[in-house]
C-alpha cells in the first residue's frame, strides 16, 4: 500500500519550519515557500514533502510555476 500524501496545518507548519505566521505569508507570496492547498471551505494546509522540501534548503527554494499560479 502506498503511503498518501500528507497534509499538515498551520500551526504544525509553524512548528516545523520556526517562522512566524507573518513571516509564512510573506514568503508565500514571494513564492520562496510552498503554498498551501484547500483541505474545505474554510480549511487549508501544505503538503508535508513541500514543507520537507523547504525545510532542506529554505534559501534555495523556489516555487514552480504551477505552484506560484494557485490561488
Amino acid at each position: 500500500m502506498s503511503n498518501p500524501e500528507r497534509i499538515i496545518r498551520l500551526k504544525t507548519v509553524l512548528h516545523r519550519t520556526g517562522l512566524s505566521r507573518s513571516t509564512l505569508y510573506r514568503k508565500i507570496a514571494d513564492g520562496t515557500f510552498p503554498r498551501q492547498v484547500s483541505i474545505s471551505i474554510n480549511g487549508a494546509g501544505w503538503h508535508e514533502s513541500a514543507v520537507q522540501r523547504w525545510i532542506a534548503d529554505p534559501a534555495g527554494y523556489r516555487a514552480d510555476e504551477s505552484e506560484r499560479a494557485a490561488p
